[in-house]
Protein backbone atom coordinates (compact mmCIF):
# COMPACT_ATOMS: atom_id res chain seq x y z
CA UNK A 1 0.00 0.00 0.00
CA UNK A 2 3.01 2.16 0.91
CA UNK A 3 4.06 1.89 -2.47
CA UNK A 4 0.84 2.26 -4.12
CA UNK A 5 0.95 5.96 -1.93
CA UNK A 6 4.49 7.13 -3.21
CA UNK A 7 3.65 6.39 -6.80
CA UNK A 8 0.62 8.64 -6.61
CA UNK A 9 2.73 10.96 -4.70
CA UNK A 10 5.19 10.87 -7.44
CA UNK A 11 2.54 11.50 -10.33
CA UNK A 12 1.06 14.33 -9.08
CA UNK A 13 4.07 16.48 -8.26
CA UNK A 14 4.78 15.71 -12.19
CA UNK A 15 1.34 16.77 -12.95
CA UNK A 16 1.74 19.83 -10.69
CA UNK A 17 5.34 20.54 -12.62
CA UNK A 18 4.29 20.28 -15.54
CA UNK A 19 0.62 21.29 -15.19
CA UNK A 20 -1.09 18.08 -16.49
CA UNK A 21 0.30 14.98 -16.47
CA UNK A 22 2.47 14.36 -19.49
CA UNK A 23 2.97 10.43 -19.11
CA UNK A 24 1.89 7.83 -17.04
CA UNK A 25 3.22 8.11 -13.50
CA UNK A 26 6.28 5.80 -12.96
CA UNK A 27 6.81 4.20 -16.04
CA UNK A 28 10.50 3.99 -17.03
CA UNK A 29 10.45 6.79 -18.94
CA UNK A 30 8.94 9.07 -16.53
CA UNK A 31 11.67 8.02 -14.57
CA UNK A 32 14.44 8.89 -17.28
CA UNK A 33 12.97 12.39 -17.72
CA UNK A 34 12.28 13.51 -14.46
CA UNK A 35 15.42 12.50 -13.38
CA UNK A 36 17.01 14.53 -15.73
CA UNK A 37 14.82 18.21 -14.71
CA UNK A 38 16.52 20.92 -14.53
CA UNK A 39 20.58 19.77 -15.35
CA UNK A 40 21.72 23.13 -16.87
CA UNK A 41 22.68 22.92 -20.63
CA UNK A 42 26.18 22.10 -21.56
CA UNK A 43 27.91 21.86 -25.43
CA UNK A 44 28.73 18.45 -25.37
CA UNK A 45 27.08 17.28 -22.60
CA UNK A 46 25.77 13.62 -21.62
CA UNK A 47 25.44 13.54 -17.92
CA UNK A 48 23.41 14.87 -14.97
CA UNK A 49 26.16 17.09 -14.79
CA UNK A 50 24.85 19.10 -17.98
CA UNK A 51 22.93 18.04 -21.21
CA UNK A 52 22.89 19.04 -24.44
CA UNK A 53 19.71 18.14 -26.56
CA UNK A 54 21.12 14.95 -28.23
CA UNK A 55 23.30 14.24 -25.16
CA UNK A 56 20.06 14.43 -23.25
CA UNK A 57 17.83 12.20 -25.69
CA UNK A 58 21.02 9.54 -25.47
CA UNK A 59 21.04 9.83 -21.55
CA UNK A 60 16.76 9.21 -21.79
CA UNK A 61 17.07 6.41 -23.99
CA UNK A 62 19.90 4.14 -22.53
CA UNK A 63 18.05 4.36 -19.26
CA UNK A 64 15.70 2.23 -21.18
CA UNK A 65 18.40 -0.04 -22.92
CA UNK A 66 18.41 1.99 -26.39
CA UNK A 67 21.57 3.34 -27.61
CA UNK A 68 21.60 6.39 -29.72
CA UNK A 69 24.43 8.41 -31.08
CA UNK A 70 25.32 11.50 -30.05
CA UNK A 71 24.15 14.05 -33.08
CA UNK A 72 20.36 15.41 -33.71
CA UNK A 73 21.40 14.81 -37.40
CA UNK A 74 22.13 11.52 -36.52
CA UNK A 75 19.39 10.43 -34.55
CA UNK A 76 17.22 11.94 -37.44
CA UNK A 77 18.43 9.25 -39.39
CA UNK A 78 17.19 6.54 -37.07
CA UNK A 79 13.92 4.62 -36.63
CA UNK A 80 10.42 5.61 -38.67
CA UNK A 81 9.17 8.62 -39.49
CA UNK A 82 5.56 9.46 -37.41
CA UNK A 83 2.97 12.38 -38.15
CA UNK A 84 2.74 14.77 -35.31
CA UNK A 85 -0.61 13.32 -34.54
CA UNK A 86 0.23 10.37 -33.91
CA UNK A 87 2.89 10.75 -31.82
CA UNK A 88 3.20 8.78 -28.59
CA UNK A 89 5.64 9.19 -25.37
CA UNK A 90 8.91 8.05 -26.31
CA UNK A 91 9.46 9.17 -29.69
CA UNK A 92 12.07 11.88 -31.05
CA UNK A 93 11.17 15.39 -32.26
CA UNK A 94 13.26 16.94 -33.86
CA UNK A 95 13.61 20.80 -35.26
CA UNK A 96 15.76 23.22 -37.28
CA UNK A 97 17.59 25.90 -34.76
CA UNK A 98 20.11 26.66 -36.48
CA UNK A 99 18.71 27.48 -40.12
CA UNK A 100 20.54 24.74 -41.75
CA UNK A 101 18.59 21.19 -41.05
CA UNK A 102 18.18 19.38 -37.98
CA UNK A 103 19.65 20.53 -35.26
CA UNK A 104 17.63 20.29 -32.09
CA UNK A 105 16.06 17.22 -30.54
CA UNK A 106 13.58 16.12 -27.51
CA UNK A 107 11.80 13.04 -26.50
CA UNK A 108 7.39 13.63 -26.65
CA UNK A 109 6.44 12.77 -23.43
CA UNK A 110 2.77 13.38 -24.53
CA UNK A 111 -0.38 15.98 -24.17
CA UNK A 112 1.64 18.02 -26.99
CA UNK A 113 4.62 18.64 -24.85
CA UNK A 114 8.49 16.97 -25.10
CA UNK A 115 11.49 17.49 -22.86
CA UNK A 116 14.55 18.11 -24.10
CA UNK A 117 17.83 20.41 -23.17
CA UNK A 118 17.39 23.78 -24.11
CA UNK A 119 20.21 26.13 -24.05
CA UNK A 120 18.41 28.67 -22.22
CA UNK A 121 16.99 26.63 -19.69
CA UNK A 122 18.53 23.24 -19.67
CA UNK A 123 16.06 19.58 -19.29
CA UNK A 124 13.07 21.19 -19.52
CA UNK A 125 8.89 20.50 -20.86
CA UNK A 126 7.89 22.67 -23.48
CA UNK A 127 4.87 22.58 -25.52
CA UNK A 128 5.53 21.51 -29.45
CA UNK A 129 2.52 24.73 -30.18
CA UNK A 130 5.16 27.53 -28.54
CA UNK A 131 5.53 29.14 -32.08
CA UNK A 132 9.31 28.85 -31.75
CA UNK A 133 8.74 25.31 -31.88
CA UNK A 134 5.92 25.23 -34.19
CA UNK A 135 7.94 27.58 -36.79
CA UNK A 136 10.89 25.26 -36.51
CA UNK A 137 9.45 21.52 -36.32
CA UNK A 138 11.07 18.94 -38.69
CA UNK A 139 9.19 15.58 -37.89
CA UNK A 140 9.73 13.24 -35.53
CA UNK A 141 10.40 9.39 -35.51
CA UNK A 142 9.78 6.53 -33.52
CA UNK A 143 12.78 4.54 -32.23
CA UNK A 144 10.98 1.88 -30.16
CA UNK A 145 9.25 -1.07 -31.08
CA UNK A 146 5.76 -1.86 -30.08
CA UNK A 147 7.10 -4.40 -27.54
CA UNK A 148 9.40 -1.89 -26.03
CA UNK A 149 7.53 0.88 -25.88
CA UNK A 150 4.67 -1.26 -23.41
CA UNK A 151 7.44 -2.36 -21.57
CA UNK A 152 8.77 1.47 -20.69
CA UNK A 153 6.37 4.03 -21.42
CA UNK A 154 2.81 2.12 -21.59
CA UNK A 155 0.67 3.09 -18.18
CA UNK A 156 0.52 -0.63 -18.02
CA UNK A 157 4.22 -0.97 -17.61
CA UNK A 158 3.88 0.32 -13.96
CA UNK A 159 5.13 -2.16 -11.14
CA UNK A 160 2.38 -3.36 -9.73
CA UNK A 161 4.42 -5.94 -7.05
CA UNK A 162 3.32 -3.82 -4.33
CA UNK A 163 -0.38 -6.06 -4.41
CA UNK A 164 -1.24 -7.13 -0.83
Amino acid sequence: MKKKLAAAAVGFALMFTLGTSAFAADTQLDKAVSGALGTPYKTGGTTTKGFDCSGFTRYVFAKLGITLPHQSGSQFKMGKAVEKSQLIPGDLVFFNTSGSGVSHVGVYVGDGKFAHASSSKGVTISKLSESYYVNRYVGAKRIMSSDVYQSVAAEDSVDNDDVE
